[in-house]
């Protein structure tokens, strides 16, 4: 199964996320009763009433958490709030994974207000944050993602819209998205987009809660059966689209790896093969995926170098500043591609050739007919031939039928 959890046009927020699951099935009595309890572990907070509405959101149809709670406090450190969502995972009785994705999620948010006031974590004050709202988006999240079994399937995020123009909250007026929300994301492979208000479009409690359940981002659905689609409403409207959050549910189409990449490419017709090679020695250090070098005619019917570059998101700005200041080239093409990929393992696998013992790791690939195939590393044949003093062909020969015998393929 795969869940793919779609915030390119409204964003995410912590109650929009649980609305979301909500409509996508999740038990709301469990729910309820469960995030109830975080009273007893948060002094000065009560949930007055708490429950879950249809509404329809510029023509769609969703679930909104109505929430009603009594605040005393109106500022409190982030630890607090960790240390009642973690009081609360026990009592309720969360699963394993549960328990480490509502930890994790509020830990992301005390990080990255650490990281951006540059206080220890101990130190941290939540303000925004620091209701008792936080815990229900967490705590009620956790159940729900329980209750619906999502744990255990792929959950893909596509890019997420952030808004922008400025926003004022407890440490005045900044630019959106708020930086809280830039830490967040920092690092985890989650790509955002401007979106098309000059408002606040996610939230940091949004942000967290995402960014510790998608296992990868894509600006592509995954090939998919859908089964089932929960839309979660925020509280407020915009002209133009549904304040919504949607998420899908499906049966993946095939047993195929997806995620998306970028292909950086380049025509070179006035730079040496001296100065190419250097260039993909550097794109390969800088952790590209694959750099392909091809002959071409280009303009004026020049020979040249048509260079093709795949990499990450993370990565391509310096991919793209590695090519230029290397090649000197004054234009570059990037595009987005969808990659499928076969599933593969790597096994090390002990051998004996010759009466010598080497060591030689492996990928195994299954095919769509459940049959399996496997490929030696190339740097593991080649030293074994040079240790026995024989030709790579012959050594890769008697590597692979050492393997063959040694592991047992369908």
């Amino acid at each position: 199964m795969v869940v793919v959890i779609d915030s390119q046009v409204a964003g995410i927020s912590g109650d929009m996320f649980l609305s979301a699951l909500v409509n996508l099935g999740a038990s709301k009595s469990k729910i309820v009763d469960g995030v109830k309890s975080c009273e007893n572990y948060l002094k000065g907070s009560r949930i007055k009433s708490m429950e879950f509405q249809r509404t329809v959101k510029h023509g769609t149809g969703a679930t909104m958490l109505v929430l009603d709670v009594q605040e005393e406090h109106h500022e409190r450190k982030g630890i607090e709030i960790q240390d009642c969502i973690l009081q609360t995972s026990d009592r309720i009785g969360l699963s394993q994974n549960a328990k480490v994705f509502a930890k994790e999620t509020i830990k992301s948010l005390i990080k990255a207000e650490s990281k951006i006031h540059e206080e220890p974590v101990e130190s941290v004050h939540f303000h925004e944050a620091s209701s008792i709202d936080t815990v229900v988006d967490i705590i009620g999240s956790a159940i729900a993602l329980d209750d619906l079994g999502l744990f255990s399937e792929e959950i893909v995020s596509t890019p997420v819209a952030v808004g922008g123009g400025t926003m004022t909250f407890s440490h005045g007026t900044t630019s959106n998205p708020a930086s809280a929300i830039l830490e967040v994301f920092r690092n985890s492979g989650i790509m955002i987009v401007g979106g098309s208000v000059g408002q606040e479009l996610t939230t940091p409690t949004g942000a967290s809660l995402l960014a510790n359940i998608a296992g990868r981002c894509s600006e592509f659905y995954p090939p998919m059966k859908v089964g089932a689609v929960g839309y979660g409403a925020g509280s407020k409207d915009f002209e133009g689209f549904p304040n919504v959050l949607k998420i899908v549910r499906g049966e993946a189409a095939h047993q195929f790896e997806h995620d998306t990449v970028h292909v950086v490419e380049t025509n070179l017709d006035d730079v040496s093969g001296e100065i190419i090679g250097h260039m993909i020695d550097r794109l390969s250090s800088l952790g590209a995926r694959d750099v392909t070098v091809a002959p071409a005619i280009t303009k004026k019917n020049r020979p040249a170098s048509l260079v093709s570059v795949i990499c990450d998101q993370s990565n391509l700005n310096e991919i793209i500043n590695a090519i230029v200041s290397e090649t000197g080239t004054l234009g570059l093409r990037i595009t987005s591609a969808s990659r499928y990929l076969v599933p593969r393992t790597i096994v090390t696998v002990p051998i004996d050739i010759n009466g010598r013992n080497f060591t030689v790791q492996c990928k195994i690939a299954k095919g769509v007919d459940g049959s399996s195939s496997f490929k030696v590393e190339a740097d593991n044949i080649k030293a074994i031939s040079q240790a026995l003093g024989i030709s790579f062909r012959d050594a890769n020969t008697l590597v692979i039928t050492e393997v063959r015998r040694k592991i047992h393929l369908k």
